[in-house]
């Protein structure tokens, strides 16, 4: 599939209606919080080399930020913490961080689009669930850069000093040999979150027999 366009924003742009992309980083994650991004972009806010996050090197996505931030109509940034992750479960604290996300903005949209195929929120504001979005939907993409931006700077700045024995600003909290390793060795920090955790334990344990 090819970079994002506006295909989707133009039917509502057409009628005057703001449009917000939203989407999430850090959902599949073992540690930090889940992080969600809002952006709100007019027809004249294209900025060159916005695509979904997941394509975009760490360099790059960087300095899309700082397009995003700088040129956009509106954008905001929302999240459930790990404690909120543990108490509910994950699909509910990613609602929760969309939703802080948009209310967050400077601006209220007339529409969401957001990445996937569920939504629930009490905004009482349309939304239409675009599954990909983020390679579909520019306003989408832009809001998938915001959000792992963010969350890779706190897991760098916030978490890896903590922790350093994790190796957080590299794994950024994802369940890699190197983070799966630290946590048979160290434990549990209060960062990780505890259901994902213990599935992965329990399958360390039963690869031992």
């Amino acid at each position: 599939m090819g970079n994002p366009d506006t295909e989707y924003e133009q039917r509502y742009w057409e009628q005057q209606q703001l449009v917000a992309g939203v989407d999430e980083a850090g959902r599949g994650a073992l540690a930090g919080p889940v992080v969600a991004a809002a952006v709100v972009l007019q027809p004249d806010d294209y900025i060159d080399g916005v695509r979904d996050s997941k394509q975009l090197r760490p360099a790059q996505r960087e300095q899309l930020f700082a397009q995003i931030t700088q040129q956009t109509r509106a954008w905001a940034i929302g999240w459930a913490d790990v404690e909120e992750i543990n108490r509910w479960n994950i699909l509910q604290a990613t609602m929760v961080a969309m939703r802080r996300a948009v209310e967050r903005l400077t601006v209220r949209p007339d529409v969401l689009f957001v990445d996937g195929n569920y939504f629930v929120t009490d905004l009482q504001i349309p939304a239409v669930t675009i599954p990909q979005g983020d390679q579909r939907s520019l306003s989408i993409a832009a809001a998938s850069i915001l959000a792992k931006v963010w969350r890779d700077r706190w897991m760098v700045e916030i978490a890896d000093p903590q922790f350093p024995e994790y190796g957080f600003a590299r794994h950024k909290g994802y369940g890699t040999r190197q983070h799966r390793d630290a946590i048979q060795q160290f434990g549990v920090t209060p960062l990780h979150r505890k259901k994902f955790v213990q599935r992965i334990l329990e399958q360390c344990r039963e690869s031992l027999f």
